[in-house]
């Protein structure tokens, strides 16, 4: 936030603006997504019609080059949570618009849902094709090596994101017309309707999948839930970038400021 009056400048380190945070969280997040899929199809390790993100980064290389990403796209959305937590507080002293309980629990469920991002990024989805190959196995594990992690990870971050950005949604109306214009908050407000819509039968799709694999085709047993399924995904994954760009403008009126001070033993 802007320095206050009669504060000292030598004892301050602040920056013009912050709105290369959410730029850099949108252009990330957006570069993760997508060169791990390209890499992924290029290497014949998935189907390039609309696998699962996950899927994308199951084996190397894009399975190194998917982790380390999401784990910073992940780190990119808990600064700029946390920072929109910062300017709504700010600006909650002079307009009294929200609670500031409804500030801190919109954050809290902001970080669980980049908790879950790093989750899945660590616990990736694993074929063991290769090694049981190497142990001469009779028979294929079906597929993954800690699931249930994953998918628990997975869960938490697409719901705890889609809460997240509904929740932002009312508070940029909350804050209208002096903080926002009607124009942001509509464009916020249709991006979350469309990732809530997206997210049900994500799930509910999902769950009708009765087998685990990479390597989908059309015409196989469940192909159609799974294609359904991982449609959605991408939508409501797409629709959190979206919706982190709309933040860009907000960030460009906001300085941040680093305060240092040294106590000496007495």
């Amino acid at each position: 936030m802007p320095p206050r009056a009669g504060q000292p400048r030598a004892m301050l380190c602040f920056m013009p603006g912050v709105a290369f945070v959410p730029a850099l969280l949108v252009t990330w997040s957006s570069a993760a997504f997508i060169i791990s899929y390209v890499i992924a199809v290029l290497e014949g390790h998935v189907e390039p019609l609309v696998p699962y993100i996950s899927d994308t980064g199951t084996k190397p290389p894009e399975s190194g080059i998917f982790g380390f990403m999401i784990n910073i796209s992940a780190l990119l959305g808990v600064i700029t949570m946390y920072i929109r937590y910062l300017i709504i507080k700010k600006q909650n002293e002079s307009s009294h618009f929200i609670r500031s309980s409804c500030n801190m629990f919109s954050l809290c469920i902001g970080l669980m849902g980049c908790t879950g991002m790093g989750i899945v990024a660590t616990f990736q989805t694993v074929r063991r094709d290769s090694f049981l190959l190497l142990l001469h196995a009779e028979h294929l594990l079906r597929e993954l090596s800690v699931p249930s992690v994953h998918d628990i990870g997975a869960l938490v971050a697409f719901g705890s994101g889609v809460v997240y950005i509904t929740l932002q949604s009312i508070i940029s109306y909350k804050s209208c017309p002096q903080w926002n214009t009607y124009f942001v908050c509509h464009i916020r407000m249709a991006i979350s309707v469309i990732s809530c819509i997206a997210f049900i039968p994500m799930i509910v799709f999902a769950s009708k999948i009765s087998m685990t694999k990479i390597d989908w085709t059309p015409g196989e047993k469940d192909y159609t839930y799974h294609f359904m399924s991982a449609i959605c995904e991408w939508t409501v994954a797409f629709g959190f970038i979206f919706f982190f760009l709309t933040f860009i403008r907000d960030f460009q009126r906001v300085s941040l400021r680093i305060s240092t001070e040294i106590h000496e033993d007495s």
